[in-house]
Formats: C-alpha cells, sequence, structure tokens
C-alpha cells in the first residue's frame, strides 16, 4: 500500500512538473535612446502544449499574448512588450502553463469585421454588430466592396487604424485620430457629429485604384495590376490582441502577371498584417506556396494630390500632402497625411518614377516569402507631426530602430 501511495505521489510530481516550464528570457538594446512597447516574440515550438503564460519582470507581472497563427486550435507563439533604457539589458521570467487560459490584460489593439445588421433597423450606421471572424468570396463574385459593412476587415492600436478593402485592389485605407486611443469598435470608420465633437477621428485618405498605404500588387512590365483574377478571396481574423492584431488576406488560385516567368501557374497567396499596440507602423508579411523569384510584383504609396516626396533609395520612400478622403467636397473638408514603405534592399528591382497615382516600387520575392513595414500619421494628431520635414525626419529615425533590433535570448529552461 505504502509503495503504491509512493509511486502515486511520484506520478503527480512528475505530470505537475512536466506540465509546466520556466524559461529566462534576455532583451537587449543596442541602441543609444530609450525604446517603448519593443515586441518581444517567443516561438512556443520546443515546450509542447501551451495552453496559459505568466511573464514577469523584477517581480512584477508584464501583460502578454498567447496566439494561434495556423488556427490548429494550439498556441504557437508568446508576445510581449518591453521598455528598454539605452544600451540597457532586462531579464524577463516567462513560465508556460499545460492547463488554464490565458491571463485577460487590457485590450491595446483591436480587430473587427462585421456584416450590415438589417433586421435591426434602428441601428445606427457605427453601430453594426453582426461580427464574423472570416469571409471568403468566390472569383467571380459580382461585387465584394459592399459584402462588409466598413468595406474589409479593419484594425487598429492606439496611434493608428486600417481597413482594407474587400475587393481586388485590397488597398489599405486610414483612419486619422487626434487622440491616443482605441476607437474603431465605436466608429466602425464612419464617425458621427457627436464623436467628432468628442474628439474621435475619421477617414483621412481617398485611395481610389492606387497603393493607398503600401498595398501589395502585381506587375505586368510596365504598371502595377490588381490582385485578379482570383479562384477565392478570403479576409480573417487570427487574434485580436491585447498586444497584437493579426489579419490576414488570403488569395488563392490568383493568376499574376508573369512577364519573367517560363512556366506561369495560379498562385497562392497569404499577406499578413500584424499591428502592435503603442506602434503607427504596420508589419506585412507575404507568403506564397511555391518559389515566385521569377515573378515581379509592386507597392509603395499613394502620390496625394501636390504632394511632397521623400526616398532614401534604399527602400524608404514616403510622401506628404493634402486632399479630400471623399469625392464629397462639400462634407468632407482636406485632410494632411504623411505615408510610408519601408522595403528590404533585397526585394527591391527598381523604384519607378512617381506619376499621377503613386511612389511605386517593383519588387521580387526571393523564394516563398518577403517582409516590409508601412507606417502613416495624420496631421489632426495631437501627438503626431505636422510638416514634411518633422515626418521625414521621424522616418529616417524608424528606419534606424528597425534595422537594430533588440537581441533576444532565451535561457535557463527548466
Amino acid at each position: 500500500m505504502k509503495q503504491a501511495i509512493a509511486l502515486f505521489l511520484l506520478f503527480l510530481t512528475t505530470t505537475t512538473v512536466s506540465a509546466t516550464r520556466t524559461i529566462t528570457v534576455s532583451v537587449t538594446n543596442p541602441m543609444n535612446y530609450a525604446r517603448t512597447d519593443v515586441p518581444i516574440i517567443i516561438s512556443l515550438a520546443p515546450y509542447g502544449e501551451v495552453c496559459s503564460a505568466l511573464v514577469t519582470l523584477n517581480g512584477q507581472e508584464v501583460p502578454c499574448q498567447l496566439d494561434d497563427l495556423d488556427k490548429d486550435d494550439a498556441f504557437d507563439e508568446l508576445c510581449f512588450l518591453a521598455d528598454l533604457d539605452k544600451k540597457a539589458k532586462q531579464q524577463y521570467t516567462v513560465t508556460l502553463y499545460a492547463e488554464g487560459e490565458p491571463r485577460p490584460y487590457p485590450a491595446r489593439v483591436y480587430a473587427e469585421m462585421v456584416l450590415s445588421n438589417t433586421k435591426d433597423k434602428k441601428l445606427k450606421k457605427n453601430q453594426q454588430n453582426n461580427y464574423i471572424e472570416s469571409l471568403t468570396a468566390r472569383g467571380d463574385a459580382a461585387y465584394t466592396y459592399n459584402v462588409q459593412h466598413h468595406h474589409g476587415v479593419d484594425f487598429e492600436s492606439e496611434l493608428n487604424g486600417i481597413r482594407i478593402y474587400f475587393d481586388a485592389r485590397q488597398t489599405l485605407d486610414l483612419y486619422g485620430k487626434f487622440n491616443k486611443q482605441l476607437e474603431l469598435k465605436e466608429t466602425q470608420f464612419y464617425t458621427d457629429a457627436d464623436q467628432k465633437a468628442r474628439g474621435y477621428g475619421d477617414d483621412v485618405l481617398w485611395v481610389g485604384q492606387t497603393f493607398g498605404l503600401g498595398a501589395f500588387r502585381g506587375w505586368d512590365g510596365k504598371q502595377p495590376t490588381l490582385v485578379e483574377p482570383v479562384a477565392t478571396r478570403t479576409q480573417r481574423i487570427i487574434s485580436y490582441g491585447p498586444l497584437r492584431a493579426i489579419v490576414e488576406v488570403v488569395d488563392r488560385g490568383w493568376q499574376a502577371p508573369s512577364p519573367l516567368a517560363t512556366t506561369p501557374s495560379p498562385l497562392n497567396m497569404t499577406l499578413r498584417y500584424t499591428q502592435y499596440a503603442g506602434h503607427r507602423d504596420t508589419d506585412v508579411d507575404v507568403f506564397f506556396n511555391k518559389d515566385v523569384s521569377d515573378y515581379r510584383f509592386s507597392t509603395g504609396v499613394i502620390n496625394v494630390k501636390g504632394s511632397e516626396e521623400f526616398s532614401d533609395k534604399k527602400g524608404l520612400r514616403a510622401c506628404w500632402g493634402t486632399d479630400y478622403p471623399s469625392t464629397d467636397t462639400v462634407n468632407w473638408k482636406r485632410e494632411t497625411v504623411g505615408l510610408a514603405v519601408l522595403v528590404p534592399q533585397q526585394n527591391i528591382v527598381s523604384e519607378e518614377p512617381a506619376n499621377k497615382d503613386n511612389y511605386a516600387y517593383v519588387l521580387k520575392v526571393n523564394g516563398r516569402q518577403m517582409s516590409y513595414k508601412v507606417t502613416y500619421t495624420s496631421a489632426n494628431e495631437t501627438f503626431g507631426y505636422h510638416s514634411a520635414n518633422e515626418w521625414f525626419d521621424y522616418l529616417k529615425a524608424w528606419r534606424k530602430e528597425v534595422e537594430q533590433p533588440v537581441k533576444i535570448e532565451v535561457s535557463s529552461e527548466r
């Protein structure tokens, strides 16, 4: 009997130990100035099943987030945000549990897909509540732009707000804020008079057929092409936060232009957009189902009417300009924005001359994947930039920060 009890206690001890893993994550800032809300991403692949997590710094709890990137009901990554003084090194303790649920933390990002509620006619335009998480349209659908209430998935941090049109343009349209706060749940890109009086923002960019802010397109050898024809087009939300929102656009069977490809065939492309809390910039990751090295693609920013251009000739291209965000010039005021795209030099084929629509890059994907970043500001911001010089100076500093990421070391697993 005593032997049986001892074996049972040993079993409990063994299973408890195996169900909990503790690691130390060391984060070092190589730069000579402080940085805030730096994303720290830890792959969970080495640690087996993880259901919940706790991150601490000097004994104080730090908000964290677990994400299931491939939607197989198992978490793939842990994310938390670090604040670091210049040249500082900090050690975080991360405890991973094989049971429980993710800890709740205040939301600092937001993502939404919603259909119009045609049953409840009393709902205002910014109170729609037919929430969805994924939507797929066949390629021969007649007109997908109006299928979703605000024309496509939207997401935001405290500093920005973006929606992606659910059509062949797949353009990023922009929401300008006055104050650092989350707003899209309340305004849904349709800010009413009362909300405007309380300092809420609104749509600040007219995009038409242009890139808007860094849309990823084809290239036919002479000009950008829309993402069509496709077999199906999908938008979906991967993560709602609280620290990063992740959304994807999936184009299956895209018959992309292929002036260089010897044996062109339809492509499957996934565009993943990641928005971190405290950031005005957005990460764009592009994935293909096969090697597309012999294809050509494009991205860039809209040539806002009368805008001033900036380029460092190394992948950072931007503009600052003022225009109406709508064809309705009576009920809308002119908006001033700064836009930018940052593309790795190894993906650039050419920087095209500006035309009436875009400041464009021709791109190559070396294999199956590439990544780039987009960012913007609205001159409405009380916290942002209010001249072309201020905006372009910020972008130069932003590039340096992107090119000098923090150093992350994971150790002391037990």
